[in-house]
């Protein structure tokens, strides 16, 4: 079974750098530079999809499996058989709708988190 998987968020590349200083940028306070960092919670959103497609790949594989095997009216031809085939073809749907579902939510979500955020000066802040 093939899937259409949406965008996965994209890891820092190699020689990647930071967004340009601009002469607007309302993140410099009183005229100092603003250093940028690779959002660390979008990278947590590239390694949680690095972690979830392997795992949603094998949980397919184990039930594509069986149902070739069933499919196939060397290995069991009875009226049960068909039966067994629909209950495995509506459980792949399933798994389909929720790789489908959980992918999507990652992507939407590393598509609303910004990939760099101004990096900490070091100058004081309260409660900190």
């Amino acid at each position: 079974m093939t899937y259409a998987d949406p965008p996965a968020p994209i890891p820092m590349q190699p020689g990647e750098t930071p967004p340009a200083p601009s002469g607007t940028d309302l993140l410099s306070p009183g005229g100092q530079p603003t250093t940028w960092v690779f959002n660390p919670a979008y990278q947590r959103l590239v390694d949680l999809w690095l972690e979830i497609v392997p795992v949603m790949d094998q949980l397919t594989g184990t039930l594509d499996e069986p149902y070739e095997q069933a499919r196939s009216r060397d290995v069991w031809d009875a009226p049960v058989a068909d039966r067994y085939v629909h209950d495995l073809a509506e459980w792949r749907e399933r798994l389909a709708a929720y790789r489908q579902a959980v992918l999507s939510s990652i992507s939407e979500q590393a598509a609303d988190t910004p990939r760099w955020v101004p990096g900490r000066t070091g100058a004081p802040h309260a409660f900190s």
